[in-house]
């Protein structure tokens, strides 16, 4: 498996992760409930990546389960914005240099400010894209917040 920036910035920081991958089928709709049927892992582990802008033209990354919905008033709240709305596809991949469904919080071309939902916290692991699609790592989550810098909030609402 070739190496992905997100896994070399993770082996630069010596942090543990385990690598996961899948064939990703093109036809998927959704590829949060792609990888969970795919790696057989509870949804509220697996975090999706979500660029969104604010209404300053900032972007902001939030990472929240598959089993529920990113809430932009809270991220708006917690990044000190009015409010924000998701990127359009071809802004987030600029910024990430990936393709959506493949962004990690851990490695994208432009640095962008990362906040993730507090259920992370809530377990001892979590799954995060690596950087391509049917690829995901799994680390704690503190490990995923010490080496992004990440803000922690209330930022998912229930699917």
């Amino acid at each position: 498996m070739p190496m992905t920036p997100a896994m070399a910035r993770l082996d630069k920081a010596k942090i543990a992760y385990r690598l996961h991958s899948y064939a990703h089928e093109a036809s998927a709709e959704s590829f949060g409930d792609e990888t969970v049927a795919r790696l057989g892992v509870e949804a509220a582990r697996v975090f999706k990546t979500l660029i969104a802008q604010t209404d300053a033209g900032k972007l902001v990354m939030g990472l929240v389960p598959v089993s529920g919905r990113l809430s932009t008033r809270a991220l708006a709240s917690a990044v000190g914005a009015k409010r924000v709305e998701l990127a359009e596809p071809g802004v987030a991949e600029r910024a990430a240099g990936s393709v959506v469904g493949g962004i990690s919080p851990l490695f994208t071309r432009k640095p962008i400010p990362l906040v993730l939902d507090a259920s992370a916290r809530a377990h001892a692991t979590l799954f995060v894209s690596a950087g391509r699609r049917g690829l995901q790592l799994e680390l704690a989550p503190e490990d995923l917040i010490r080496l992004t810098k990440a803000t922690v909030a209330d930022i998912a609402a229930p699917d």
